[in-house]
C-alpha cells in the first residue's frame, strides 16, 4: 500500500505541490488526473524518492520515503515520459542490463525478460537494437525494464500518452493484469477516457493542490454528468 499524507513540493516560490493526501491499495489502479502542470509528475516522483518533500511524507509498504528511501526503491517501478533507453542496445540486453542493476541473477533476469516480453508482445523483436523501435515499442521496452525486479508497486507516468492505439492496448492490459495479481499500481493521465476505463479511485489535482477524491461512479453522480463534464466543472473550466 501506498499512504500519501500532507505532502507539498515548492521550487523557489511557486507550489507545485500543495498538501495532498491520497492512499492507494493493492489490486487497485489509482488515478491521478489533472490538466499539464497540475503537479501530477512531481507526485510520483516523489513516491519514487526522486524528489524530497518539502513537508509531509510517503509510506510505501510501511517504508517512509524521508527515513528509508532506498527500501522504498526497492519496492517500486517507475515509468517516466523519458524513455531512457540505449538505442545500440537490443530490446533485451536493455532489460537485462537493469535487471543487473538491481542485483538479480542471470538467470532469473532471463526468466523474468521472456515472461514481460510474451505479456507485451515483444517476442519477435527482443533481439533487435532499440534504436529502430517505434515510440510505442520503445515505450513496451520501458515497462519491460520498470518492471524487470517485480515490484509490488508500480508509478506509470502518462505510459499512453502518444501511443497509437494497438501499443496503448497492450500497455493498458499490461496494468490490468498487473492490478488483478495483487499490484498497487498509481497511473497519472490528462486522459479521462483512460482513468474512466481503468481506475478504481481517482485524485483530481489542479494547480498543485487536491480538489476532488473517490471513484469515478461517485464523482460522476456528486455531479450527474458525464465524468469529462465533471472534471471540467471541478477545475473551474465551462463545460
Amino acid at each position: 500500500m501506498i499512504q500519501v499524507t500532507a505532502l507539498s513540493k515548492r521550487f523557489g516560490n511557486r507550489t507545485a505541490v500543495n498538501a495532498i493526501s491520497f492512499q492507494a491499495r493493492p489490486g487497485e489502479i489509482f488515478g491521478l488526473l489533472g490538466e499539464n502542470g497540475a503537479g501530477k509528475t512531481t507526485t510520483l516522483r516523489m513516491i519514487a524518492t526522486v524528489l524530497s518533500p518539502d513537508d509531509g511524507d510517503i509510506s510505501v509498504y510501511g517504508r517512509s520515503v524521508r527515513q528509508d528511501p532506498h527500501e522504498v526503491r526497492r519496492h517500486l517501478g517507475f515509468l517516466t515520459a523519458d524513455a531512457g533507453l540505449y538505442n545500440r542496445l537490443s530490446a533485451k540486453e536493455n532489460v537485462e542490463y537493469f535487471g543487473q542493476l538491481w542485483g538479480i541473477d542471470r538467470n532469473t533476469i532471463r526468466r523474468r525478460t521472456t515472461e514481460i516480453f510474451a505479456m507485451l508482445q515483444l517476442d519477435n523483436v527482443g533481439d533487435r537494437p532499440v534504436g529502430t523501435f517505434s515510440k510505442g515499442m520503445k515505450q513496451k521496452v520501458c515497462l519491460a525494464r520498470t518492471f524487470v525486479h517485480d515490484p509490488l508497486a508500480l508509478l506509470l507516468d502518462e505510459p499512453c500518452n502518444g501511443l497509437d492505439v494497438s501499443s496503448a492496448n497492450a500497455v493498458t492490459d499490461f496494468m490490468i493484469r498487473e492490478k488483478q495479481a495483487g499490484k498497487t499500481i498509481i497511473f497519472s493521465s490528462h486522459n479521462m477516457g483512460e482513468v474512466e476505463k481503468l481506475c478504481n479511485q481517482v485524485a483530481i489535482i489542479h494547480h498543485g493542490g487536491l480538489i476532488a477524491q473517490g471513484s469515478v461512479e461517485a464523482l460522476k453522480g456528486n455531479y450527474s454528468a458525464r465524468f469529462e463534464d465533471t472534471f471540467l466543472r471541478l477545475v473551474g473550466a465551462k463545460a
